[in-house]
């Protein structure tokens, strides 16, 4: 198969930065210039990016990145791109680089200790005694995740702190966070510590890097991405390629994400070929989305 000219760059990195709005616009310049697309969140806490453009402006990306003090240092997730991940370039400026509402927790200064994709493929192997909490929402969650893992149950980032009752009685527990590319886990490990859990770690790079590594180890299924790919997976023609993800409607395993077709409703899930509507090949998450979904275009149509 011939190999993708574009490349995605996941990064974040936790920084001060006393001018967020300058930083922005020379962000915009730079990836016009290089004719980049994808989100980028500025905040006075640091920067966060998902971007995509071909395999040389990528690495152009970086050596910019490299010469500014505030920057260096960033590891950057890489990963095969399609030419249309993003279908536009967004820079922004915010209070926080993830919504968590947890301004107050400066990662530089309170955050979990790394544990390496090495590291966490070790306490596998070697079945020590350790919790994984999926810090992802639960659409994330459902294409795949670590052996044995717990999902935060949360649908918002932000909602962080209903994950506490899930797992109170793992205070006194070693603890691992994950997340896709490890800059929730950066603010999640430093809220368990705030709130009292003793023996917290983050996964250093998140699942990306992970899987990168590790392919069909220990992490099951596709890692659900935030841009047009949807999922990503490695080797997944490998016999121990394992579909997690489940059809809503059917249960039969299916890693197809779906927006219902019912503007009003829009969930975001997985739904199978089959379960589709057969005459047009729309999803819609129940029998009433679809109802009204076909009221109001026939409606439009008189």
């Amino acid at each position: 198969m011939e190999k993708t000219k574009y490349r995605v760059l996941l990064y974040y990195k936790y920084v001060t930065l006393d001018n967020p709005e300058k930083i922005m616009r020379d962000q915009r310049e730079l990836c016009e210039r290089l004719d980049m697309r994808g989100r980028i969140i500025v905040s006075k806490e640091g920067i966060n990016g998902t971007i995509e453009g071909t395999i040389e402006n990528t690495e152009k990306y970086i050596s910019y990145m490299e010469t500014h003090k505030e920057f260096t240092g960033i590891d950057y997730k890489k990963s095969d791109g399609t030419g249309n991940a993003f279908p536009k370039l967004r820079v922004r400026v915010r209070p926080e680089i993830v919504t968590a509402n947890l301004s107050h927790i400066n990662p530089n200064k309170t955050t979990g200790k790394y544990l390496t994709s090495e590291e966490l493929y070790d306490w596998f192997e070697t079945q020590k005694e350790f919790y994984i909490v999926d810090m992802r929402n639960d659409y994330e969650y459902a294409s795949g995740y670590f052996e044995s893992s717990i999902p935060s149950g949360l649908h918002n980032f932000f909602d962080i702190k209903d994950v506490l009752p899930r797992i109170a009685h793992l205070k006194n527990k070693t603890i691992v966070t994950v997340c896709t590319g490890g800059v929730r886990c950066e603010k999640a490990s430093g809220f368990l510590i705030e709130n009292d859990f003793k023996d917290v770690y983050q996964l250093k790079n998140g699942i990306q890097t992970f899987m990168e590594l590790y392919p069909n180890k220990y992490f099951k299924g596709k890692l659900y991405v935030f841009d047009n790919r949807l999922t990503l997976g490695f080797n997944t023609d490998d016999p121990d390629h394992e579909v997690v993800g489940r059809c809503m409607h059917c249960g039969t395993s299916c890693d197809l994400y779906v927006n219902c077709k019912y503007d009003m409703c829009h969930l975001h899930y997985i739904c199978c070929l089959n379960c589709r509507d057969k005459e047009s090949g729309l999803a819609f998450c129940k029998t009433e989305c679809k109802e009204i979904y076909f009221k109001s275009i026939n409606a439009k149509s008189l």
